[in-house]
């Protein structure tokens, strides 16, 4: 296998960003000029995770892990530099020339390319017969009846799958495998072991992965007078396609959460077309099932905030009570769950329709609750408050879920609210509920209540200076990394130092990377960050770079205070130069198995060491 060409790596690299390659994986916040997050490489309870979008690279400030989005996926999946490029380039829909690539893929891996192959095809050709042919207009019409304008029609792909069976003939006359054809789900099979085409006469909604490929379908009955048939037929799962795993729209509204880091949970893909119709690009729809445990998860790898946005009749109620149940259950105080309960009788679809999208928007917005109020409303359903049985025995569950209210002001509007509602003294309330807290076996349970985002942002950023000093640096190896960023972004600053040919840095890191830029600036013009990345094989010369990157200085150049880095270096540079002198003569003795040699060399070594130790701690003090 040849050797990617830099112009090919350079290519593929700049056509992502890498803050939302990270954030498939990482859920990423603001902050300043760049993204924050947990990071994903070791154990942490506040981020210290940074990413940078103008530089193109990634450092974290507890671990000193950092790169650009190569070194990121192989440090995250455990994979080479060829497959992290591979990766990218498929994502951006590069190919990669044969001579570049290894050898074949798993089988596996590459049957799911081709069931991916195949669904993009089909989404494309049930696209095209809806917009562009006759057998598309009804479907069409239908579509734009509901509020579907073409820009809609075209950002979500929807198409029409008519009544001649049209894809079996048309993968048949590209030799598409049969097996591959069995194993799609765009097929069924009749008794006779015939494929037939799965969708017919259906308006056709393509499901999609995180990455935005296309992996099942949707299909809605135009005809609802055929009650022999289903409304709503899924593909079934697949090789590609777990549906327990996969949220409709997930690929736009992961993105989306960067604006107000929340996303909408709704019931319908109608329900999210119209929504982002409306503005709201982050809405999300399960897959005609019940909320799942999957979901939740991957919800809350991309947000903090879950705001469920269901019909307001009873079924709907009753789902909201089931997806709130399963957060808390799975994810609880790492997603916030608000509640949008729409009027009794209308979905959000029919709400936009009705009122138009900027009503449906300000809906959202002043009508979100939290779950407590949600609640306190919900387990008045079937009851008869005017009965003193039923109103005490609501009375008993609404103590029970504003006991699990962290917040004390929260919790005194909840009371003074039951109390004014149902002429209640409030503090009878107040200890009732501080008995049943002790009874539930939570009144000493820290009141831990989530942080506005900005509060957050702070915190990261205290933590992450923190974290930074712990990285002790004497003032030697402080000057190196000052003089090595100003070496990088300024042409003259590197031509001054290097018109030395006897300057020499004092600690071999620095030494490497200035080598490496030599060698990187003999190749190119000027320097990226990103691109500089690809020439460290060592990850810890990667968090040197990240280190160094994340300086705070000056943007002017101060060649005064160049010359005092320099200074600065050359005072200790000829003990580190003996120190690696004599390091190289200890390897030799020991390789010649020269053992009085090499413990006189270890003990002159050693000297050495505490000399440099020595002056390290005087500097630091």
């Amino acid at each position: 296998m040849a050797k990617i060409p830099r112009n090919v790596i350079d290519e593929i690299r700049n056509s992502v960003d890498i803050g939302d390659v990270i954030g498939r994986y990482v859920q990423l916040h603001q902050a300043g000029k760049n993204l924050i997050g947990l990071c994903p490489f070791h154990d942490e309870k506040t981020p210290s995770f940074s990413v940078n979008e103008e530089k193109q690279f990634f450092y974290c400030f507890g671990c000193h892990r950092s790169g650009n989005v190569f070194q990121f996926l192989m440090e995250l999946k455990h994979i080479d530099f060829v497959d992290a490029v591979k990766e990218i380039a498929n994502d951006s829909n590069i190919k990669i020339p044969e001579q570049y690539v290894s050898v074949p893929a798993k089988p596996l891996n590459n049957e799911n390319r081709q069931l991916f192959d195949l669904h993009d095809k089909a989404a494309k050709l049930y696209h095209h017969i809806l917009v562009n042919t006759p057998a598309g207009q009804v479907a069409l019409n239908y579509l734009k009846k509901r509020g579907m304008s073409e820009e809609l029609i075209e950002q979500f792909g929807l198409g029409y799958a008519p009544d001649q069976r049209i894809l079996k003939p048309f993968f048949q006359q590209q030799k598409v495998d049969y097996q591959l054809l069995r194993k799609s789900g765009l097929f069924s099979e009749d008794q006779q072991g015939e494929l037939r085409d799965r969708f017919i006469e259906r308006i056709m909604y393509p499901i999609k992965n995180g990455q935005g490929q296309v992996i099942a379908f949707s299909g809605r009955l135009i005809d609802t007078s055929k009650t022999n048939l289903p409304k709503y037929l899924n593909s079934p799962e697949t090789p590609i396609f777990n549906k327990r795993r996969t949220l409709f729209n997930f690929d736009v509204a992961r993105k989306a959460t960067r604006k107000d880091g929340r996303l909408y949970l709704f019931e319908g893909f109608m329900d999210v077309i119209s929504a982002f119709a409306a503005g709201i690009e982050n809405g999300i729809a399960s897959m005609g099932t019940s909320f799942t445990e999957e979901q939740v998860a991957i919800i809350g790898r991309a947000t903090k905030q879950l705001d469920i946005c269901y019909d307001g009749d009873q079924p709907g109620q009753n789902a909201i009570d089931r997806a709130i149940s399963l957060v808390n259950d799975h994810r609880p105080n790492q997603l916030q769950v608000k509640v949008v309960q729409l009027p009794a009788g209308i979905d959000p679809d029919e709400y936009v329709q009705k009122y138009g999208p900027q009503q449906f928007n300000a809906y959202l917005t002043n009508k979100e609750e939290t779950t407590t109020e949600f609640y306190l409303r919900f387990l008045r359903n079937g009851k008869n408050l005017d009965n003193q049985n039923e109103l005490m025995q609501y009375l008993n569950q609404a103590l029970k879920v504003i006991a699990q209210v962290q917040a004390p002001l929260e919790e005194d509007m909840y009371l003074q609210r039951l109390a004014s509602e149902f002429n209640l003294d409030r503090q009878t309330l107040k200890t009732q509920l501080d008995q049943l807290r002790q009874q539930l076996g939570i009144h000493n349970q820290p009141r831990i209540k989530q942080q506005p985002s900005l509060v957050r942002h702070q915190q990261f950023q205290q933590t992450s200076e923190e974290e930074h000093r712990k990285v002790k640096l004497s003032r030697t190896e402080l000057a190196e990394q000052i003089l090595l960023r100003y070496m990088l972004y300024d042409r003259e600053v590197w031509m001054h130092v290097t018109s030395d040919h006897n300057f020499h840095f004092a600690h071999e890191k620095y030494q490497t990377l200035y080598l490496l830029a030599a060698s990187y600036f003999s190749e190119n013009g000027s320097y990226s960050t990103a691109d500089f990345l690809d020439y460290l094989d060592e990850s810890s010369l990667q968090g040197t770079l990240g280190q160094i990157e994340n300086l705070n200085v000056d943007q002017e150049v101060d060649m005064r205070a160049i010359d005092d880095c320099i200074h600065m270096i050359a005072e200790q540079t000829p003990l580190a130069a003996q120190i690696a002198d004599k390091q190289a003569q200890l390897k030799e003795a020991n390789s010649l198995h020269n053992t009085e040699l090499a413990t006189q060399l270890t003990i002159e070594l050693v000297k050495l060491l505490k000399q440099q130790q020595r002056l390290k701690t005087e500097e630091t003090n």
